[in-house]
């Protein structure tokens, strides 16, 4: 079809009752970049099991090229040794990592288009916190 596409896959190790194997899996599962142009966006769909693009703020996703090199490096750097991605969801824990509250332990009560609300458990508060736009 002429698209550009990525992947990125990892190796991880699963265990099965008799045995252990390494399986590659996709890094973000259900996800693939595509790189084209505007006016042929549609042509994606004509791929079996393609159903949506990825949305952020209310307009397609868009992954800067850097960001895709990153994301290469990260997958091909033998140093790394894991990596995982996750979303943020309402009554996911999580630790703020830098900041005024850093180290603080949460709980996120609701997340909108570029803020979430946090419970901070050992303060009993509730704080804003700013998204920062990652595409």
């Amino acid at each position: 079809m002429g698209i550009e596409v990525y992947c990125p896959m990892v190796s991880e190790v699963r265990q099965w009752s008799d045995r252990k194997k390494i399986v590659n899996t996709p890094l973000f599962t259900s996800y693939v970049f595509v790189k084209l142009k505007e006016k042929d966006r549609e042509q994606v769909f004509e791929v079996p099991g393609v159903v949506r693009y990825l949305f952020w703020l209310g307009k397609p996703a868009n992954v800067k090229e850097d960001e895709i090199q990153t994301i290469r490096n990260w997958v091909e750097d033998d140093n790394v040794m894991e990596m995982t991605v996750a979303d943020f969801s309402p009554g996911d824990r999580m630790t703020i990592p830098k900041g005024v509250f850093k180290d603080q332990e949460g709980l996120i009560k609701d997340v909108g288009k570029n803020k979430m609300r946090l419970v901070l458990l050992g303060l009993g508060c509730t704080v804003t916190v700013k998204i920062r736009e990652v595409v």
